[in-house]
């Protein structure tokens, strides 16, 4: 199986095309423009790279959230309807699980954690064995302190990776270099592979707190 992945939900903006054994293109690019002006032309470089037309790939896999909220929605607007168009299968990988695979080759507790608002992160915990990421806790959106308790019931130590990962020091604590800390599409598809792949029309963000406009509304 071949998949195109996608991930929009932060600073970067990543395209990645993979083979279940391979990274046959990908270019990750952390941009000043909005995503909906540059992940399209990504996209369309990357399966050239790869040498593959959008009508040879299997299916997408789309980072779901959580994250930025237009950031997501171009994402899954995007993956919509290139899916609707060409009749393709798709799926929304969560965004923490697809981070927890960035540092897949740790062996033991993988804590991936996101800049929300204020004094709280988006967050979930993994486990792997040096391949494959398992997950131990659902995403959540909790206050810094209230996660850095929950972790001292952990044992070993703890790899952390995304755009909060610093928020999480002392000697327990190893955050993913530069290279491997923020979203990576090629994670997308990782996250993806051995799960089943749906429809368009399923495929929804997942937010995790309410948005800003459902707030000015109440």
């Amino acid at each position: 199986m071949t998949l195109l992945g996608i991930d929009t939900s932060g600073k970067t903006a990543s395209v990645a095309v993979c083979s279940e054994n391979a990274v046959l293109a990908q270019n990750t690019v952390y941009t000043k423009l909005t995503h909906s002006q540059v992940i399209l032309p990504i996209c369309k470089d990357v399966l050239k790279n790869a040498g593959l037309e959008l009508s040879g790939i299997d299916g997408i896999a789309v980072s779901a959230g959580p994250g930025s909220y237009t950031g997501l929605r171009i994402g899954i607007a995007a993956v919509k309807a290139m899916c609707f168009a060409l009749n393709k299968p798709c799926i929304g990988i969560s965004t923490l699980e697809s981070l927890a695979n960035n540092v897949s080759v740790h062996k033991g507790t993988i804590c991936a954690v996101m800049t929300a608002r204020l004094d709280l992160v988006y967050c979930a915990v993994f486990r792997s064995d040096g391949k494959t990421v398992t997950r131990v806790a659902e995403d959540e959106i909790l206050p810094l302190d209230e996660l850095k308790s929950r972790l001292e019931s952990e044992s070993g130590d703890i790899a952390v990776v995304g755009d909060a990962a610093e928020k999480l020091a002392g000697e327990r604590f190893i955050t993913a270099p530069p290279h491997l800390k923020l979203q990576l599409a090629s994670s997308v598809c990782a996250a993806a592979f051995g799960k089943k792949l749906g429809t368009p029309d399923e495929l929804e963000a997942a937010y995790l707190q309410v948005t800003k406009a459902e707030k000015d509304l109440l």
